[in-house]
């Protein structure tokens, strides 16, 4: 693996208004970053070659900070690159059209670039100004199914100082019927093994439980199935970490997200961790069942 990088990090923090920006700037924060929220850009180069920073720095850049535009802030994510004494990375937070124009429902505020139109036209606008950006982002994190505490957790789960030698790796299951999660750089299908949810005794567990594990691995299918995915898993880490990639986010589907993909996502981030990766685990169905009972 990469030996840990000593260098400060700044990283650029942008995305579509309402996605979770602030946020994010409060969790770089608590993690001991100096944060700047939406400094002019013509004032940053200033910065960055002023008096060397003696911690990592975050920078919260959008639509609204003063002379915005895509090109400049790729140029100065170049500038940052070619600078020895920085470690520069571009965290790009997303969500959905819908859940965006939700959020300004509910806030009832009006957006940045079409202030005397409704938000949606601005969200579109918006959402193609930042393609770019979207594309450059050595991080991506899809916020629309996040509450503020479960994006500051991965925030502080990729980005901690102390865990910044090693690729953050997420592991997650959903269910189809409810739609992929966005922002995943692998997924897989595990629809084709047997489904606990036929078996009476095993169907109101989860993929947690021995039970339902055992059920499932017990598949014709399930070893082999799991080696390869294992060892294409363990081929790809090295190579996105040497490309300079932070975090790999891995997405397991099933037809209800209770039982095979969360079978297998338990398996894999062990399997993972065991490897020494850094792993953090979200069981997306189940949150939303927890929820429920708790709400």
């Amino acid at each position: 693996m990469i030996a840990p990088q000593a260098r400060p990090k700044i990283v650029l923090v942008t995305g579509p208004s309402g996605a979770g920006r602030s946020t994010a700037i409060n969790a770089f924060e608590d993690l001991g970053f100096e944060t700047i929220d939406s400094m002019p850009l013509a004032l940053l180069p200033r910065l960055l070659t002023g008096p060397p920073l003696e911690r990592s720095m975050a920078l919260g850049i959008d639509v609204r900070t003063r002379d915005f535009e895509p090109a400049k802030v790729l140029e100065l994510l170049d500038t940052i690159d070619e600078l020895a004494s920085y470690d520069g990375t571009l965290l790009f937070l997303d969500s959905t059209v819908e859940t965006l124009l939700r959020r300004y429902s509910e806030t009832r505020r009006r957006h940045p670039l079409t202030p005397d139109e409704t938000p949606i036209k601005g969200i579109e606008q918006e959402k193609q100004l930042l393609e770019p950006l979207r594309d450059r982002a050595g991080t991506l994190i899809e916020t629309t199914h996040f509450t503020p505490h479960e994006l500051k957790a991965e925030i502080g789960m990729v980005f901690a100082e102390e865990k910044s030698e090693t690729l953050a790796v997420s592991v997650q299951s959903f269910s189809y019927k409810r739609g992929a999660p966005r922002g995943l750089d692998m997924m897989l299908d595990c629809r084709f093994l047997r489904n606990p949810h036929w078996q009476e005794s095993l169907r109101s567990k989860t993929g947690m439980d021995a039970e339902v594990k055992a059920y499932v691995a017990a598949d014709d299918r399930y070893e082999i199935f799991f080696k390869q995915l294992f060892d294409m898993v363990l081929l790809l880490l090295p190579a996105y970490q040497q490309e300079g990639k932070a975090h790999f986010s891995i997405g397991l589907g099933c037809t209800g997200g209770q039982h095979r993909s969360v079978a297998i996502t338990e398996e894999l981030s062990k399997a993972l961790a065991d490897g020494g990766w850094q792993v953090s685990i979200r069981h997306r169905e189940m949150e939303r069942r927890k929820d429920a009972e708790t709400g």
